[in-house]
């Protein structure tokens, strides 16, 4: 068995719609990452389980001189082949130019997949296979489950905005009908948009064409893979807002602290010079003697006029 890899950056795998793919003749829904440097990542599901593969260089070498042993070559070769074959098949392609590569499904009895994976490098078969296993609870809801229930309320409001545009569309066409307004054809001619009535009538006809097979359940169509992006991006843009408000409440207690001790030593200083002055002998103080005569102060009181209300 070989050691999983470093997982992807979760931003980045988060970011890469579902998408509708054929491997093996079996319907499943696909999403990857190859990295710059020999690693991959790719999740796969048919609705009722879904397998991850994650690899690292090493791990992608030893493997690749397992089942390629007249292939001397180094780990950054055997992965550009494989992303130059691999990635057509999982991005819902026709494969490469050339038509060279064949891929072959096997469920095994344990719960895990095998896809094997046979093409050419240098005139030489290049043989792979991937090992996917049953991925982790907490993967499956942050790559299928919670965008998918985002997706869904996201949706379900859109549905509420549009019964709300068509109320408002009857009753500016009512008005046209009262102000003498006619219809050219009849066959354009509408009923009025009743909600409820509308939801029990698609119900009705809507849930018996619903597919019975899984494999026809798998259409993740553009709309859905670009809704799919909105809505995970919107995700993680609140993710980082949220980590930046935490990141900065924590860092709040910290500065208050610093400041506070540095309030407190600049209080125990101002306490030690006072505790010094007073701590000096008291000296007497006299009053400065005046050489000049005529600047001392004259010991009688000067006479004040008598102020009234005349001058």
């Amino acid at each position: 068995m070989e050691v999983a890899g470093p997982p992807a950056p979760s931003d980045v795998l988060l970011r890469r719609p579902w998408l509708p793919v054929s491997i093996g003749g079996c319907q499943l829904l696909a999403k990857s990452w190859f990295g710059e440097t020999a690693a991959y990542h790719v999740l796969l599901t048919d609705v009722s389980c879904v397998w991850e593969e994650r690899m690292d260089s090493s791990a992608i070498q030893r493997r690749a001189k397992e089942l390629n042993r007249r292939l001397q070559a180094t780990a950054e070769a055997f992965f550009s082949q494989l992303c130059d074959v691999v990635r057509p098949c999982l991005t819902g392609s026709d494969g490469p130019p050339d038509g060279d590569a064949h891929f072959s499904l096997t469920r095994q009895q344990d719960g895990n997949i095998c896809i094997k994976l046979k093409s050419k490098l240098a005139e030489l078969p290049f043989y792979w296979e991937f090992h996917c296993t049953p991925a982790p609870v907490p993967v499956v809801c942050n790559q299928l489950v919670r965008p998918l229930l985002a997706m869904s309320h996201l949706l379900q409001r859109q549905v509420e905005q549009l019964g709300g545009l068509l109320g408002r569309k009857d009753a500016e066409i009512q008005d046209y009908r009262e102000n003498g307004a006619t219809l050219s054809r009849e066959r354009l001619q509408t009923d009025i948009f009743e909600k409820e009535t509308y939801r029990e009538e698609f119900m009705s006809k809507a849930l018996p064409l619903l597919p019975s097979e899984q494999s026809e359940a798998l259409g993740f169509n553009v709309d859905l893979q670009r809704l799919y992006g909105a809505v995970v991006a919107r995700g993680n843009a609140r993710k980082r807002k949220l980590s930046e408000e935490q990141q900065t409440a924590a860092s709040a207690p910290s500065l208050g602290g610093s400041v506070a001790s540095s309030e407190a030593g600049e209080s125990g200083t101002e306490q030690g010079a006072v505790s010094k002055m007073a701590d000096r002998p008291a000296v007497p103080q006299s009053l400065p003697v005046l050489s000049n005569p005529a600047a001392r102060p004259s010991s009688k009181p000067k006479k004040k006029k008598a102020v009234g209300l005349f001058r």
